[in-house]
């Protein structure tokens, strides 16, 4: 799917995959962390990637097994290093309104990549019982 780069672009995406999710009888849990790494990357890829520039887009590809989810998700921006994002829970990050997301990402999904550009990730969460 390629969509706009706007926020509200996300609520129908989330809509169609997390019942695709709840088809293949992924847990409320596993539908929990999928939904909130996938706003997070979709809001990242807006904000961050492409600099809230409503004539660019976002390219969002995924696929659903039985056992699990893998969602890439591609901005038309310059990339970033994601070793350079500061870790939120230092005690100079502590009170900051922003640079969660990322931090969120990695705690939920089980598996999460970038290409060697920075502009595309890729997430992967297995099925828990």
């Amino acid at each position: 799917m390629v969509v706009e780069s706007r926020t509200s672009a996300i609520n129908e995406i989330c809509d169609q995959i997390l019942l695709k999710l709840e088809s293949k009888n992924f847990g409320q849990d596993n539908i929990f962390a999928v939904h909130l790494a996938l706003q997070e990357a979709f809001i990242n890829a807006i904000k961050h990637g492409n600099k809230m520039d409503p004539a660019k887009e976002v390219k969002i590809e995924y696929s659903i097994t039985d056992e699990k989810i893998e969602i890439s998700i591609t901005d038309e921006g310059g990339g970033f290093d994601p070793d350079s994002v500061p870790d939120p829970r230092s005690e100079e990050n502590l009170y900051k309104t922003e640079g969660r997301g990322l931090f969120l990402i990695y705690s939920y999904m089980d598996r999460v990549d970038f290409n060697n550009g920075g502009n595309c990730m890729h997430m992967v969460k297995y099925k828990s019982e």
